[in-house]
This record gives structure tokens, sequence and C-alpha cells, in this order.
């Protein structure tokens, strides 16, 4: 009878939970049982690993082969316990030694011929493994990426006979290195935008606080556009928050991410998407649209044609930074701290209130249009503001005047800078304890943000965020404390989108 354990990653939202794969060789009739809550396709490594192992020139065990994956209570899904299961088979008869498997964690999924092939959450294993100082051995395909996980060693192989050769000290394989390519980001710049001053303004302010926007206003004025050129002036992604991205790029199987990690994500999905593809969800809960956001922006085109339960669902990310995705077995977190842009039309047929086109629609319809967003939603975003169609003279006379993404990126950066040292984050994300400490408001400016939170019906939260907001324009001009101009700026930015 012979018994061996090797170590592999299973995969719970960004987690990778250490699995025990535990295999027993032992007289009697040819069986190969897999247990330890294994889905339909672990099951299935039995005859894949039955064909790698005999492609690759190895012996096939005959007798009694026993694989149990601990702990028993944790969901095994996927193909990435192939690799383990044919290393504890090998190990358990003897032909590769022990003693460097519990060196080693392996995540890879066997083709037939004992190719290595990728699986997701590479990333995230890496990470946990390192943290156990073992090295972590994973198709060549996906090595660059997982070797970003600091500390890491990961060993990439092509195939099952080149790691086993690894592992008997024959031909060793160096630890792979990071991608480091470094391309410009494709995000177009501020000065493709011609005049809308006020709508410059507010973009400026929500990058350098991190705060949530809604443009507003007819066809054609410029909101995507606007929505569109606020990833190229945010600050920089700390590493931890570059690499949490990755990792959620990785576990969605998006590819190579590349150096995708130096730059903010844009995510725009279109409004027919499912409450699934926006928030997560599946059988096995993958991340969504808001997740894939982290860390950067989410830009949400015709908010009011987005399904309204799926609006709703925002809700929660968007005050904590992460989504709980329940099922009946377990529950999976992910991530989900991002800025989130929305544009919409003013009435349904879009020219309500627009200087150069009559509107069509009813009282009716458009309160219907309106209604179709939730005040709890709207409370949670800081700034809405209104976007107007400028003349056609105008445009012209503005065209190639604005300033360009770099110079205002470096007013961004700066007042991010001083966020980061007073608080340690950015403003949108300041507790309401701190906000006294933080704006440090005399007796005249708390006297007219009391009478501003009466005449426009601020709620408590929509008070704390147009604080939040007035910190950071303060923060733009280097001032110490929040001032009444500081204040009247950002309650402009609170007047009602239907106003």
């Amino acid at each position: 009878m012979h018994l061996a354990v090797v170590y592999s990653r299973a995969l719970a939202g960004v987690e990778a939970p250490l699995v025990r794969v535990e295999t027993h060789i032992s007289n009697g009739l040819p069986a190969f049982n897999i247990v330890g809550l294994p889905e339909t396709a672990v099951r299935e490594s039995r005859d894949r690993v039955r064909s790698a192992l005999l492609n690759s020139h190895f012996e096939f065990p005959d007798g009694r082969i026993t694989v149990n994956l601990a702990p028993a209570d944790l969901p095994k899904e996927g193909g990435r316990f192939d690799l383990p299961i044919a290393m504890a088979i090998l190990s358990a008869s003897g032909q590769v030694p022990a003693a460097p498997l519990a060196q080693h964690e392996f995540l890879a999924e066997l083709a037939l011929d004992g190719t290595l092939r990728p699986v997701p959450g590479s990333v995230a294993a890496a990470g946990a493994a390192a943290a156990q100082q073992r090295r972590l051995a994973v198709a060549r395909e996906c090595a660059a990426r997982a070797a970003h996980a600091p500390g890491s060693q990961v060993i990439a192989a092509a195939d099952l006979l080149t790691l086993c050769a690894h592992l008997n000290g024959g031909a060793p394989i160096a630890p792979a290195a990071p991608h480091r390519a470094v391309r410009a980001p494709a995000h177009g710049d501020m000065r493709d935008v011609v005049g809308q001053h006020s709508a410059r303004r507010a973009l400026e302010i929500a990058a350098s606080g991190g705060h949530h926007l809604l443009f507003y206003g007819p066809p054609g004025t410029g909101k995507t556009l606007l929505a569109s050129r606020l990833p190229g002036i945010l600050p920089p992604p700390g590493p931890a928050e570059a690499l949490t991205g990755l990792a959620l790029r990785d576990i969605q199987g998006l590819g190579d991410a590349g150096d995708w990690q130096f730059h903010r994500p844009f995510r725009s999905p279109h409004h027919s998407a499912s409450a699934a593809a926006l928030v997560g969800g599946g059988s096995r809960p993958l991340p969504g649209e808001i997740s894939l956001a982290h860390g950067g922006v989410l830009f949400l085109d015709e908010l009011p044609e987005f399904d309204r339960r799926s609006l709703e669902m925002l809700r929660e990310p968007l005050e904590s930074g992460q989504i709980t995705l329940s099922r009946a077995r377990h529950k999976t977190t992910y991530p989900a701290r991002f800025q989130l842009v929305a544009a919409m039309n003013p009435c349904p047929c879009g020219y309500l209130g627009d200087s150069q086109r009559h509107c069509r629609c009813s009282r009716e319809q458009v309160q219907r249009y309106r209604a179709r967003i939730s005040g709890p939603l709207l409370d949670r975003i800081d700034l809405h503001v209104p976007v107007t169609r400028l003349p056609p003279a105008r445009l012209l006379e503005a065209a190639g005047q604005a300033e360009d993404s770099a110079t205002v990126r470096a007013r961004v950066c700066a007042a991010r800078s001083r966020q980061l040292e007073r608080q340690g984050g950015a403003n949108a994300t300041l507790p309401p304890d701190q906000l006294a400490s933080s704006c440090l408001l005399g007796k005249s400016e708390k006297s007219a943000l009391e009478q501003a939170a009466q005449r426009l019906h601020l709620s408590g939260r929509g008070l704390h965020r147009s604080l939040r907001v007035a910190r950071t324009i303060a923060d733009l001009e280097g001032a110490s404390r929040v001032g009444g101009e500081h204040l009247a700026e950002a309650l402009t930015f609170r007047r009602d989108y239907g106003a």
C-alpha cells in the first residue's frame, strides 16, 4: 500500500484555498475513484490523467486508486486538479520522489498527450502558494501572469514529462518572470472635449476624489466622450489594486492581461446586459462587469434603459466596494470598488430643454422615464452634471484650445496624494466619523451647509457626499480646510437631474 500527498488550490472568488490531494494505491481489482465533493469535470479527470500518464511513457498503477480532495466540504470544479492528481499517482507509485513535491503546488489541466493547459485563478493561487513558501507549477501560457504575485516562484512547464524531469533534478526549470511590457493606454485625450467647462470640471473633481458621476442632457452633446476620458486622467493604480484587477481578469478567463495591470479598466456594458452579467453570477459565480471595473470606471450609457432590478443591485457595491453572490452551498465575494459614470437623456425623445430641438414627450412620459431610476440609486451618485448643446460657432472657436489629459492628470495626482497623506484613501471612501476632522468647517460654513441641506432636501447620505466633494475641491486648490466657496461649488452638483 502506498500513500502520497500533493498540494493544489481551489478557486473561491479571488481567494485560492488550499486543497490536499491525498492518493492511496492499494491491492485489489483495478479502480480509480475520486472523492471530496468533485463536480463533473473533476470526476472526468480520471480518463484524462490515465491517458496523459500512458502517453508520457509512465506506468499507470494496476491497483485500486483512491484520490481524496481535502477538505471534503469545499466544492471542487474544473480541470485544475488534473496535474496534482497525476503527480500524486506518480509519487504513490514510486515514479517521482516525494520530497520535491512537498515544496511545490500544482495547478493545470492535462491534455491526453500530457500537455499542460492553463486554468483560471493562477494569479490568486501563486500569491497563496508564496505565502506558504511553496512554488507553483502551471502551464506556460499563464506563468507570466501568475508571476506578478509578490514573492511567488512560478514554474512553467510545457508538459508532464518536462515537469517530472525538473522534479527529479535532471532538467531544472527557472522560475518564470512577470510580463513587464508597457504600452500607452488607449483612452482618448481631454483636449478632444470642446467647451463644456462645467462637465470638464466635474470630471476632474470625480477623478481627484473617486466620486460617482451622472451626465444628463440631449443626444450628441458629448456625454459619452466625456465619460471615456475619465480613465486617462485617473492616478495610476497601486500595486495591491493592480494585482487584484489582474486576478479578476484571470478568473474570468480574459486571456493574457499583458500590461493591463498598469492602467485603469474602463467597462461599458450594453443596456441589455443581464443582472448576472452586470454584478456577476452563474451556477459557479463569476465576476461581473462591476468587479472587472474594480479600480477603474464602470460606464452605463442610457442609464434608464437598463433593467431596474439590475440597477438596484448596484446599491450595495456602491457603498461597500464589494459584491457577495449567494448560492445554496456557498457564498462568493468579489471586490467591486469602481467609479460609476452614468449618462442619460432628460426624456424619452432626448430633447427636453434643448435649445435647437423641440421635445415631443408628454409630462407623464417624462415622469415614467425618470422613474426608471430610483431615488436611493441617484442619492449614491455624488455629481449630477447637465451637459448642454453648444452653438456651432462656439464649437469651432474652442476647437484645439482645451487642456490635454496630461495637464489635468497632474492636478488630479497632486490632489489624490494629499488625500492619501491625510487619511490613507480617496475622499469618496472617507468614513462619516472622519468627515468633521478632515473638512474642519467653521461656524459660518456649518450654518450655510445646514440651510442648503434643508433647501435641497438632502438626505444624510447626500449631505455626507456633498462634504466629500467639497473636501476634494479644497484638495484641488491645496487648501487645508473646506471653505464656503468649496461647499457652494459642491452643492451645485447635487441638483435634481430633472430640474
